[in-house]
């Protein structure tokens, strides 16, 4: 066949994609209308994650798995915005490691709304100025992000889903390598690119400012410098990418929660967090999490804050395999209440992929 032919075939194909995306968009916003009429909540995890697995499973090739889940989450980012005014808070400024989490759940078509601190973004969502917020909850080499868990104690807000981000740092700049000065990002990437930096950039000085995104506006602003962040504040500061993955260390990710209103609908493969405090007495804590080994429920994740209100007493958060509507799950919380004087589920969502990095 030739070349000619093969393009009126694209020509041809690119109709049809066309006719049929706006035909699905049109079912979507139809879906959208009746959510809204039953008061249910648009964005539906749950049905997401069902989209993505049916997309690959019916996908022969030659487009992996990756590219073609990536395609529709445009496709849904394009019809959330026509189902209803879609706005995203997210820990700031623009282009850090939490505006791209966000952009890789609710892709680039919805509004986005930067906040200077985490309590922003439980604010927005509480006020229903955004409908959703992400927030970073813990990271694979520094630990739980404490700010956001004391924020759970002080809110209704529910956990809607989770996403895991590798964290990869790239050297990036307007100028050659050569004609780098000096360089910005966070105090922690710098240690954390360390040996990187000593190896191919001896000599240039490192300064220090208060987030990867703010090292990439200012490289933007000079002739002779560059910044260590991520890819999105390659592409959103125009700067090219000189060296990528410059961390010492392989394997850093950081996980981050979507907030809202409410949480979803069981999957058959999810994870429930929990927060509790349990009676001041001896073995309290044991009694309390002795009923999730009775009802065989795996604990993957625990971590205790200070109540704030009295001294030495603490809450814990605490992260499980399953959803809170499963029937041996409702069973263990039933049976854990007889030993806590405080116990909420903070969220039931399905699982993300992702951990390893």
């Amino acid at each position: 066949m030739k070349l000619d032919d093969l393009r009126k075939k694209v020509d041809t194909l690119d109709k049809q994609l066309v006719r049929l995306l706006n035909d699905r968009t049109k079912v979507a916003v139809q879906i959208g209308k009746l959510k809204k009429k039953n008061g249910e909540e648009i964005y539906a995890p749950a049905r997401e994650k069902a989209v993505m697995e049916k997309v690959a499973s019916v996908n022969a090739g030659p487009l992996p798995d990756e590219a073609l889940q990536a395609i529709y989450r445009e496709i849904m980012s394009a019809s959330l915005t026509l189902e209803h005014p879609f706005k995203i808070a997210y820990l700031g400024p623009q282009a850090t490691f939490t505006h791209e989490a966000a952009r890789s759940r609710f892709g680039t078509s919805v509004d986005y709304v930067s906040c200077e601190t985490i309590t922003d973004v439980f604010t927005q969502v509480q006020k229903r100025a955004a409908l959703y917020g992400v927030v970073p909850i813990e990271n694979s080499t520094e630990g739980a992000v404490t700010h956001t868990l004391d924020q759970f104690a002080d809110t209704a807000l529910k956990i809607c889903a989770e996403i895991y981000l590798p964290i990869s740092l790239h050297l990036m700049a307007k100028v050659e390598r050569k004609q780098i000065k000096r360089i910005y990002s966070k105090a922690e990437v710098f240690g954390q690119c360390r040996r990187w930096l000593h190896s191919h950039l001896p000599g240039v000085d490192t300064i220090a400012v208060s987030s990867t995104a703010r090292a990439a506006e200012m490289a933007a602003r000079e002739n002779d410098s560059g910044a260590l962040a991520g890819a999105l504040a390659a592409e959103l500061y125009r700067l090219r990418v000189l060296a990528r993955d410059v961390q010492d260390l392989s394997g850093n990710v950081t996980r981050f929660l979507v907030i809202g209103k409410q949480y979803g609908r069981p999957t058959g493969d999810d994870k429930t967090s929990l927060f509790f405090a349990v009676r001041d007495k001896v073995g309290a804590l044991h009694d309390a999490l002795s009923t999730l080994k009775k009802y065989n429920v795996n604990m993957t994740k625990i971590e205790s804050r200070p109540s704030h209100s009295k001294a030495w007493e603490y809450y814990f958060f605490v992260d499980v395999e399953g959803h809170a509507a499963d029937p041996h799950l409702q069973q263990a919380l039933n049976d854990m209440t007889e030993h806590c004087i405080l116990l909420t589920v903070l969220g039931a969502y399905p699982k993300a992929k992702g951990r390893e990095g």
